[in-house]
């Protein structure tokens, strides 16, 4: 129904673990709308609930072409040998850092009919579901770099025009 405006790196929605989604009514209906038309965005891959300002486990992807959402997403498998892939988050605007990820991640939770959902994928995806689901645990991909790079990332956030 609306685009939403994003949360900024320094709110603390964004560090706030989210609650399940219990019921499923209008809000949620309408969460789910503004979660996809945010995403809709060219050069947006994913939008956490969290980033809209809602303290609920919910997000939309936008991955090549393929626009979703799901509800109370669990990660339940990743595979393969960690690889450091570059990054970015729109609560963290213009920095992108190498990111330690698997390649392949599945995430399984409801829609809005309380039917099971698998969303799995290599690459990108792979990349948007950890990234998204991080955001609902109360992470965000500054919180997944080692020591050394986090402190430079930091530092360039600490001297950006938006913090």
């Amino acid at each position: 129904m609306t685009e939403r405006s994003i949360r900024i790196l320094g709110d603390p929605v964004l560090k706030t673990p989210t609650e399940e989604i219990v019921v499923i009514d209008d809000k949620i209906r309408a969460l789910v709308d503004d979660l996809l038309d945010t995403v809709k965005i060219p050069g947006r891959a994913g939008v956490a609930a969290t980033q809209i300002g809602v303290g609920l486990r919910a997000f939309s992807y936008n991955v090549h072409g393929e626009i979703g959402y799901i509800l109370n997403p669990r990660i339940v498998e990743t595979r393969g040998d960690i690889e450091l892939v570059e990054e970015g988050c729109l609560s963290v605007p213009n920095l992108w850092f190498k990111t330690p990820r698997y390649p392949f991640a599945k995430v399984e939770g409801t829609d809005l009919d309380g039917n099971t959902i698998v969303l799995e994928g290599e690459g990108l995806m792979a990349q948007a579901l950890q990234h998204e689901c991080d955001h609902l645990d109360g992470l965000v991909y500054l919180d997944r770099l080692d020591q050394q790079t986090r402190k430079e990332a930091m530092r360039q956030v600490r001297e950006s025009d938006w913090f």
